[in-house]
């Protein structure tokens, strides 16, 4: 009896510890992994380009506090954006050859510096070296009509190509990709 007694307090409280820490998602990522793409269609095969990016949220706090005028900024959060060319394309009027870069920026009031970076896979930019830089573009910034809250890339199509966009808060800035 005695055993059947301390089986059946160890199954319940087996059951009551697995229950608790299987509801437990403490380590999700409080900037959620996104990505975008060119062409976006999904009955489209090939596409152009593809970007992943992390996306912060302003949570009260200013698009200037996060990613300072001046400075290299990662683009997003967590690990530096990569933006993938599945072929030969001008970005912002440079040339750039098929393949994996990091995406980063240098913030200003009226235009943002976009970097495409040969050092994948490097969080943030506390590593960034210019002298990795594949392009470098300027980009002019632009004013939405509704704040994001969370930071944002999308493709949008234009005559001739497509615009990389970037949001956040009111302000938005675009490259040009020409394939």
């Amino acid at each position: 009896m005695k055993k059947v007694m301390t089986l059946a307090i160890m199954a319940i409280a087996l059951v009551f510890s697995t229950e608790a820490s299987a509801q437990d998602f403490s380590g999700l990522d409080k900037s959620p992994m996104d990505a975008a793409s060119y062409p976006s269609d999904y009955k489209v095969a090939e596409k152009a380009v593809r970007i992943i990016y992390s996306r912060p949220q302003l949570k009260g706090r200013s698009l200037g506090e996060l990613a300072k005028s001046g400075e290299v900024w990662r683009t997003g959060a967590n690990e530096a954006p990569e933006i993938t060319f599945y072929k030969d394309a001008k970005f912002g009027g440079e040339d750039v050859k098929a393949g994996t870069y990091a995406l980063l920026t240098i913030p200003g009031a009226k235009e943002w510096t976009v970097i495409l970076h040969n050092n994948l896979n490097q969080w943030g930019s506390y590593f960034y070296k210019e002298g990795g830089d594949v392009a470098r573009v300027s980009a002019a910034v632009s004013a939405g009509e509704k704040s994001l809250e969370a930071f944002s890339i999308a493709f949008i199509e234009v005559d001739g190509g497509v615009h990389l966009v970037m949001g956040w808060d009111k302000t938005r800035v675009a490259v040009p990709i020409t394939m």
